[in-house]
């Protein structure tokens, strides 16, 4: 078992949480299944497989650090072999974009052997080369850290399920340590970044992404990333980096008004494709 394990089932032996009823995956695979979730799309990386990705502003994708990487050799992927393709579903997308540029967290160190160091970090904010701003797509607001015991849900793609996101309305934090959470979310290979999401009076906010899977005493898991500290970091990080010497509006930067990569197991470094 590895330290990461450990450390949480010693917090869920000081903290149970009470946990509601799991819900099942639902394909989103039609127009009417689908509507609303435009936000979320395949992150195409090259010939290296794919991540799940969120946008957050017009020109904003959330997803993991990791996705930027190639696990074989660990070096980043040339941003221009990426490519958002939002609402993703049966050989269309509503939007395809490539990136200006891509940021993975400057404390996130790929292939580190520490997951608890790691993976509190294993966020990535990228820049679209043109905004989409299409009547059909709402980038996602973001929100509050959840707590132990809060219901949360997950828009994914997977290796089972790469021509269309499925959603999981209902699984719960199950123990949270600094800024790594753990969840019982239903992932898998390539939902790498998905957005977890919370909900409150119909509108959903991106508060965590999937960093990796586990199996904990038999039972598959999810490891998560929350978001306040990082993501603000990625955001000022942004700013200072904008090469064409143009402020940001910050208030786009704070997120939407809301309307592959690959998976960890237990003593590997990182998913494979």
């Amino acid at each position: 078992m590895t330290r990461i394990l450990m450390i949480v089932l010693a917090a869920l032996a000081l903290a149970p949480a009470a946990e509601a009823e799991q819900a099942p995956l639902r394909r989103l695979d039609t127009v009417d299944s689908g509507r609303g979730w435009e936000a979320v799309g395949r992150l195409n990386l090259g010939r290296k497989g794919f991540c799940t990705g969120a946008l957050i502003a017009p020109d904003l994708v959330l997803t993991a650090a990791h996705c930027l990487f190639d696990k074989e050799t660990g070096a980043r992927i040339e941003t221009s072999q990426i490519e958002f393709l939002a609402g993703w579903r049966n050989g269309r997308a509503e939007a395809y974009r490539g990136l200006r540029r891509a940021l993975a967290h400057p404390e996130y160190v790929f292939g580190g052997t520490d997951l608890v160091q790691r993976v509190p970090y294993d966020v990535a904010l990228l820049q679209l080369d043109q905004p989409i701003r299409l009547p059909t797509v709402h980038p996602l607001a973001t929100g509050l850290q959840p707590a132990v015991g809060d219901d949360v849900g997950v828009v994914s793609y997977a290796q089972d399920r790469a021509e269309a996101p499925s959603l999981q309305e209902v699984c719960t934090v199950m123990a949270q340590r600094d800024a790594m959470l753990m969840l019982t979310c239903d992932v898998d290979f390539g939902s790498s970044g998905a957005p977890i999401l919370t909900f409150e009076n119909g509108q959903a906010r991106v508060v965590s992404v999937v960093s990796a899977k586990a199996e904990v005493e038999g039972r598959k898991v999810a490891l998560g990333t929350a978001l306040e500290g990082p993501l603000d970091d990625l955001r000022q990080e942004l700013i200072r980096e904008d090469y064409t010497g143009r402020a940001i509006n910050p208030t786009v930067l704070r997120g939407g008004s809301g309307g592959g990569a690959k998976f960890l197991r237990p003593g590997e470094d990182h998913p494979g494709d």
